[in-house]
């Protein structure tokens, strides 16, 4: 079987995040678009965009469009959906992997909850069944006498196992149960910005595209890390990850400012009107309304258990260990080399050694890590808002940099009637048309 051109599938080589944020793009503009319109709109590198509308245009029947200035569009059928989902066993599949990962994920977090109650049964159990193995009855008295409380101590904290206790005193949350929250105690709950890049670029993206393509340093700045302005030096290096993403350069404006052009991103397929030209300081935050005026990162938190979950899961902890140590104790003291429970106990002491240690080694860690974590978190979502700030109430100097930027956008929307020429019809026929109309013209 020879390889046909055409034969495979060219979105499955696309990275999957890639393709799901060109679909998007797509269907936002109604499957007529320009590269640069996905690019802003999914906030993509540009050659990921064409490359992902290529493979979407082969895969589905697309076809391309080319204008009088030599742009090039890409058009979409409506169910371009459903024909690639039929071409496409990647995207057939992928739905069940994601399912079988969040499965994963949840057993995960509930088996080492569960491990938590089954160490605290096991140790004290072993305990028990320690204390009560001795044949020699001088023994067993002085065992008890010496260790009376370790008896009393776990019959009178297995309250904490009372499923009835459960039910009468712990305050629901909608998200997590108790065997999830010991996981969440001691590991987290993940990246709370998780995304945060793809976030970050669709909003500059979107942002440069609804201002004619051209804006300023101080535009961009809300939403990258920057210094706040009392500490800005002249530098405007933090805009070069955003020319090399969109292609962007430069310019001199007549008034000597430095203005910042992305030729691509001001060529649409769309229909709908681009934002005023017009800047008037205090009307900023109307103008923009529906765009966030600066990206905002989101604090870690230690846990998402509330506190009675966390109080309950730091007392069992407490007790695991607790029985840990005396288990480790009473395992030195024997002569005899056990059996059964015992020697079963005796042989994953190590391994319930490292679990009650690390129950709460990882979460003091993680409580320092967070500190800091956070602390670097606010300082830089303090210096965006300060940025977007500067935006609201500019001073003389700004505002007419960005009036300078406003009149220097420009927003080309490439209509139907301009197409010269498109993958849809045979060459011959759009020639044959071609000629028809220029003689219909001279006869007019």
């Amino acid at each position: 079987a020879l390889a046909r051109p055409g034969g495979a599938v060219e979105t499955d080589r696309l990275p999957s995040d890639v393709r799901d944020r060109a679909m998007e793009a797509v269907d936002h503009f109604g499957g007529r678009v320009t590269i640069g319109d996905v690019a802003s709109r999914a906030g993509l590198q540009l050659a990921q965009a064409e490359r992902a509308l290529q493979a979407l245009a082969a895969d589905t029947e697309g076809f391309l469009e080319v204008s009088e200035d030599g742009e090039v569009l890409y058009v979409f059928p409506k169910d371009y959906r459903a024909k690639l989902a039929g071409k496409s066993f990647r995207m057939r599949v992928e739905p069940l992997v994601d399912k079988a990962k969040q499965v994963g994920a949840y057993l995960v977090r509930v088996s080492f909850g569960t491990a938590l109650i089954a160490s605290i049964v096991l140790v004290y159990t072993t305990i028990i069944a320690i204390l009560s193995s001795s044949s020699d009855e001088d023994s067993r008295g002085r065992r008890r006498r010496s260790y009376g409380s370790t008896v009393i101590i776990p019959t009178d904290m297995f309250w904490y196992l009372d499923a009835d206790y459960y039910r009468r005193r712990r305050v629901e949350n909608e998200n997590m149960n108790f065997i999830e929250s010991v996981f969440s105690f001691v590991f987290g709950d993940g990246d709370p910005n998780d995304g945060l890049e793809e976030k970050r670029w669709k909003m500059i993206g979107q942002y440069i595209s609804s201002n004619g393509g051209v804006v300023t340093a101080e535009e961009l700045a809300p939403f990258l890390d920057v210094p706040p302005p009392s500490e800005e030096k002249d530098d405007e290096s933090f805009v070069l990850p955003v020319l090399l993403r969109f292609q962007g350069h430069p310019e001199i404006d007549e008034q000597g400012n430095i203005l910042y052009r992305f030729p691509s991103l001001q060529r649409t397929a769309s229909s709908k009107s681009g934002r005023s030209r017009e800047y008037v300081g205090t009307k900023w935050s109307a103008m923009f309304s529906g765009i966030e005026k600066y990206l905002e990162e989101k604090p870690w938190k230690f846990s998402k258990a509330n506190a009675s979950e966390k109080a309950l899961v730091a007392g069992l902890g407490g007790l695991n260990l607790f029985g840990v140590i005396i288990l480790g104790n009473l395992l030195k003291q024997m002569t005899v080399t056990p059996g059964g429970l015992i020697s079963f106990a005796a042989q994953l002491y190590p391994l319930l050694q490292i679990y009650a240690g690390s129950f709460f080694a990882i979460p003091l860690f993680r409580w320092f890590l967070l500190r800091k974590t956070n602390n670097d978190i606010r300082k830089r979502n303090k210096a965006r808002e300060q940025r977007a700030q500067e935006l609201v109430s500019p001073d003389s100097s700004l505002r007419r940099k960005l009036l300078s930027a406003r009149d220097m956008a420009e927003r080309k929307v490439i209509t139907p009637e301009e197409i010269v020429y498109t993958t849809e019809k045979d060459l011959l026929e759009q020639d044959y048309e071609v000629k028809e109309w220029e003689r219909r013209f001279k006869e007019l």
